[in-house]
């Protein structure tokens, strides 16, 4: 083990040690929420604009540029269905031709500025839409759609058109959906169905067409983004905008690629601000799907821990596949707010019943025992032998009568009980038909979930086509796994709505003394020695041994000396990534001949391996403590984040680490520790004393606020060991690398 300290604290107070290191925690609280125009301590943003996309969805007037009625032309099929919307949503359109004198009867126009009114949205049936950027900003359109292929999903030169034509967008002030996009937005929604809605974003059309068929479901949709490239507006324009709609209860999205992760953070702060729940499936989680997310959107997909971390910060519930999204969107949009979160499960079987209920479990879902009154009310209409405690089996016969209601509502009326889920393995006429009403006249007089698995892979029955799909307030599954996956999404995003505190109202605006000391640490496009970077730690408040570095044997041996035997010894320089490797530390030295030694055998090394060194650290040994890792990285899409792990070779053996994106507060800190398989070694294991969980959130702490202030001038920062010590005793790095830009 490796370090020393500068002294213990004692103290278990986590404001006693902030006031010793001589910082504030980070990071700093302002108390207000982020406003349009606030900026954090690197100058970025921290409040989601939102488009206003209303006469995008609902325009007055719609100009369509390369309009046809020719029979077999592609463009006559998006004309005729662009004539169907424009009519549905109440739209005048003007088919723009330059040798054509009418379109389906309509007169048209031989170009943009012959238009005879100014349009809201221009629909871009045109090969290259690059050349009519300009005509449209002139023209005062407010929106454009541009379906051509051939831009940033062909590779290089493709990405350099779709950056050409995001200039020109940007020049003319008009906002632009695609290109490589289709006709999704204008397709017909269902206007007889009632309840909170879908709104639907997709970069992949195809992709949405199972929640979209929802509506044969009864489920109502209110809006489809087809984003395509992205080239101008993308999905965190309408994760912002969706989130400020009335009536929509949930926003479904399938993502390939995020254009900027930061944007897409804000429009998911937004979303969970108001408590709109998102769903979505983000491609990439493999080295296969994101290779072929680029080449079909030409998007960065981001790390996909890094993207997966992000979205539980901000509530997003992340699913995999398109069934998952179609079932876990719909029940979280339906769905009222909890009573409790307790699950029971009922069935006729108790055979389906152990099972779903143990699959309930493992999935985090909370079971608990009825009360023995609650049982005892039970088994008056259920035998004796059968268990009642949860799962609730009722053995069959019961739910061919009258009892079967009552059993249902005792369930329901227990105070512990928010969701029940019934499973219906197979249709058994007639006691599955009556078992489905009772379920559904339940759910109309209650306030609690029920949900119904529909295990028949027939799907024709009456009962669930008409009875299950015929209520809005049973939440119907075809599958347990969704059913139970959609519950917990549920339950988890109301917890996270009662608690979420944005932590963009918390970030700091700006920068601490601390920032001055490091700038003039920082070394643009170097790796700093140990020694160097140690000093960065301390500008932040940070405990580093205590330590000296020396250039000499003699100066080697004063300095253990005045640091106190056993020492450590390493050498130090900026070119020195991994010095146990190259044989460049000594640990547990006793005596001045083994420091004199020491000394002598490090340069030598150095020497030989053409390594320059600023000298050689002396260091106290500490062997009491739990090592960890803390650092800082940037990815492709977020730019700068925090990594908390297990220490040492651990790291690199057990990959056991949390990752968040800044800014976020200690509750966040804390939760990383918790996803850490070695939790358990910080809470003390074998008799070993707890370590101090307080010192080490405390780090992570400031080492966000190190990446937040710093920002790109910090390319990597990695702290490992950071060896957290019994608990009020703080923690120590032991060793430090960084990196600047």
């Amino acid at each position: 083990m490796l370090g020393s300290t500068h002294g213990t604290l004692t103290t278990d107070s986590r404001r006693a040690r902030v006031i010793a290191c001589g910082e504030q925690p980070s990071p700093a609280v302002h108390g207000r929420p982020a406003e349009a125009g606030d900026l954090d301590v690197s100058g970025r943003p921290l409040h989601a604009d939102v488009p206003g996309l209303d006469r995008f969805f609902r325009p007055e007037s719609v100009a369509v540029i390369g309009a046809s009625d020719a029979e077999g032309r592609p463009n006559t099929g998006i004309t005729r269905q662009l004539l169907a919307w424009a009519e549905r949503v109440g739209a005048r359109l003007h088919p723009v031709h330059p040798t054509r004198r009418s379109v389906f009867g309509i007169p048209c126009s031989p170009s943009v500025a012959d238009l005879p009114e100014q349009v809201d949205l221009a629909v871009l049936l045109v090969s290259d839409p690059l050349p009519l950027i300009e005509e449209l900003g002139a023209a005062k359109v407010k929106f454009a759609v541009a379906f051509a292929s051939g831009f940033a999903e062909t590779g290089e030169e493709g990405a350099a058109a779709q950056a050409r034509l995001a200039e020109s967008v940007e020049r003319s002030g008009i906002r632009l959906l695609g290109p490589n996009t289709n006709l999704n937005a204008f397709e017909r929604f269902r206007e007889d169905l009632d309840g909170p809605a879908i709104a639907l974003i997709t970069q992949s059309g195809h992709q949405g067409r199972p929640v979209f068929a929802l509506q044969e479901l009864g489920i109502r949709l209110s809006h489809w983004a087809p984003t395509g490239n992205e080239a101008d507006l993308e999905t965190a324009d309408f994760v912002s905008y969706f989130a400020e709609q009335p009536g929509i209860g949930a926003i479904a999205c399938y993502i390939e690629g995020l254009k900027d992760g930061r944007s897409f953070l804000l429009a998911a702060d937004r979303a969970a601000r108001r408590g709109v729940p998102v769903v979505a499936v983000k491609v990439g989680r493999t080295e296969t799907g994101a290779r072929t997310a680029a080449s079909h959107t030409g998007k960065l997909t981001g790390a996909d821990q890094v993207v997966d971390a992000a979205m539980r910060q901000y509530g997003v519930i992340r699913v995999d596949t398109l069934d998952e999204l179609q079932d876990t969107a719909a029940l979280l949009a339906r769905a009222r707010a909890p009573r409790a979160d307790g699950v029971v499960v009922y069935s006729i079987s108790g055979g389906t019943g152990a099972h779903v209920a143990d699959l309930a479990a493992e999935a985090g879902l909370r079971l608990p025992v009825l009360s023995e009154a609650r049982q005892a009310e039970l088994h008056q209409w259920i035998p004796g032998y059968l268990n009642v405690a949860n799962p609730v089996d009722n053995g069959g016969h019961p739910v061919g009568d009258w009892r079967g209601r009552k059993i249902i509502d005792a369930i329901l009326d227990d105070p512990e009980v928010g969701v029940l889920i019934c499973p219906v393995t197979g249709p058994f006429p007639p006691l599955s038909d009556k078992l489905v009403r009772d379920l559904v006249d339940a759910a109309e007089h209650t306030d609690k979930l029920v949900c119904v698995v529909w295990g028949s892979p027939v799907g024709t029955e009456a009962a669930y086509r008409e009875t299950l799909l015929g209520s809005s307030r049973v939440a119907t599954f075809r599958t347990v796994g969704n059913c139970i996956a959609a519950v917990r999404a549920h339950l988890d995003h109301r917890r996270f709505v009662r608690g979420y505190r944005s932590p963009f109202d918390e970030a700091p605006r700006t920068p601490s003394p601390s920032f001055r000391k490091a700038q003039a640490l920082m070394r643009p496009g170097q790796q700093l020695s140990e020694h160097a970077a140690k000093q960065l730690l301390r500008a932040y408040g940070i405990r580093v041994p205590r330590e000296q570095l020396v250039t000499s044997a003699a100066a080697a041996v004063r300095a253990a000396g005045l640091v106190g035997y056993p020492v450590v010894m390493k050498a130090s320089g900026a070119r020195i990534a991994h010095k146990t490797d190259l044989g460049l530390v000594k640990v547990g030295l006793t005596s001045a001949s083994q420091v004199r030694d020491a000394y002598r055998e490090l340069t030598d090394i150095a020497r030989y391996e053409g390594i320059p060194l600023d000298g050689v650290l002396v260091c106290q040994m500490v062997e009491a403590g739990v090592e960890t890792v803390v650092g800082v990285c940037h990815d492709r899409l977020f730019g700068p984040t925090v990594t908390v792990g297990l220490g040492g070779v651990l790291v690199e053996v057990l990959r056991d680490a949390a990752v968040r994106v800044p800014p976020f507060g200690e509750e966040q800190a804390r939760d990383m520790l918790s996803e850490l398989r070695g939790r358990a070694l910080l809470n003390g294991v074998r008799g070993r004393p707890p370590a101090d969980v307080d010192a080490l959130v405390e780090v992570v702490l400031r080492v966000q606020r190190m990446a937040l202030e710093l920002g790109d001038a910090i390319a990597e920062l990695d702290i490992n060991p950071l060896m957290v010590l019994p608990r009020g005793q703080g923690a120590v790095a032991l060793d430090a690398l960084a990196v600047c830009r």
